[in-house]
C-alpha cells in the first residue's frame, strides 16, 4: 500500500498526535500549535516534516506546509 503525502500541515500534525502515543511532550505541544497556525516558519515546517519521518509517516505534499 503507497503512502499518500498530507494536503496539509495541520492534517500532517492531526495524523501524527493520533497516531503516534509515544511523543515527547515537546513535540506534541508542537504538533498541537502546527493544528492551529495558519503559516508554518520555515524551522517550524522542517521540525514537522523530521518528525514525520522519523515516525514513519508520509511526508507533507509541496505546498501544503506555508
Amino acid at each position: 500500500m503507497t503512502k499518500h503525502a498530507y494536503p496539509d500541515h495541520r492534517r500532517a500534525a492531526l495524523a501524527l498526535l493520533g497516531e503516534k502515543p509515544d511523543l515527547k511532550h515537546k513535540e506534541a505541544g508542537f504538533l498541537g500549535h502546527v493544528c492551529v497556525a495558519a503559516d508554518l516558519t520555515p524551522k517550524q515546517r522542517d521540525w514537522l516534516v523530521k518528525l514525520l519521518e522519523r515516525h514513519g509517516l508520509p511526508p507533507v505534499a509541496t505546498g501544503g506546509a506555508k
